[in-house]
């Protein structure tokens, strides 16, 4: 699977889990918290969802590393 697929995949899941009418405005760039105003309780189900659709696990000191969401592409990619 190649970096474009799942960045659709990534970008799929979090328009799904934290409602984002338009999913094209989800970039690489952007942030889960401050662009697209998710708390903590929204980011943790978008990274457990991430997880069940890729088969991996996202260590929780990983995951608050993540500014963007080419920040979750990329752990993916190299995770899966």
């Amino acid at each position: 699977m190649n970096k474009s697929d799942i960045f659709e995949k990534v970008k799929d899941i979090i328009a799904e889990n934290l409602s984002v009418d338009d999913p094209d405005r989800i970039t690489p760039e952007t942030s889960l918290t401050k662009d697209l105003e998710a708390d903590s309780l929204y980011v943790v189900e978008v990274i457990m969802a991430i997880e069940d659709e890729f088969g991996i696990e996202i260590p929780d000191e990983d995951a608050e590393q993540f500014g963007s969401v080419e920040d979750i592409v990329d752990f993916v990619e190299e995770n899966i």
